[in-house]
């Protein structure tokens, strides 16, 4: 096959094989914890070769971190509702039904257990802040450019992010529409 044509194919073999090994290890994660499993139980659930996932991850560190940071920040399209308020309830409503789904807990789980593994972990915490920021810092460059005087990045991962994340994290109490809607109330 051309090479031209295989590197544009946005799908195939290979986009089906890295989410059926994504979801196993989510499935693993949220099973046994971190920790607790090896890329040969990941690549039987997920009906792959072991060697293809060591090929194109290298090890399980950079596999977990490679879902922890798709799982978290691929999901949540940045809105563009047209004002900040509207965009920040939007995206924390997204990130809300997320965290709160099936793998949204063990995906959390997976991130927080990451960053305590050395570097790799320490890795995969600033891929996946520094893609949230990136994400965010789209949305809050509209509403600059709309004339609007948005908060950085980092106050919306403070205010709304972050307690939302906790919340999960600990059971702290579940993420309703008045509590998501809340943190963004307090943070315009």
């Amino acid at each position: 096959m051309d090479e031209r044509l295989r590197a544009r194919r946005p799908g195939g073999r290979s986009a089906r094989v890295r989410a059926a090994v994504h979801q196993a290890v989510t499935d693993l994660v949220s099973e046994r914890g971190y920790g607790n499993f090896a890329v040969g139980e990941v690549a039987a659930r997920a009906g792959v070769a072991d060697t293809s996932v060591y090929r194109r991850w290298g090890n399980l560190e950079a596999l977990l971190s490679d879902v922890a940071i798709t799982r978290l920040t691929a999901q949540s399209p940045m809105p563009d509702t047209g004002s900040l308020a509207g965009d920040l309830r939007t995206y924390a409503a997204n990130v809300a039904r997320e965290v709160t789904g099936p793998d949204g807990l063990a995906v959390l789980r997976l991130t927080v257990a990451l960053s305590g593994k050395g570097q790799p972990g320490l890795q995969a915490r600033d891929d996946f802040l520094a893609e949230r920021t990136r994400q965010l810092q789209t949305m809050l460059d509209r509403a600059r450019e709309r004339g609007e005087h948005p908060p950085d990045a980092l106050g919306v991962v403070d205010h709304i992010l972050a307690p939302m994340y906790i919340r999960v994290l600990f059971g702290a109490g579940p993420l309703t529409p008045d509590y998501v809607d809340g943190l963004v109330d307090r943070l315009l």
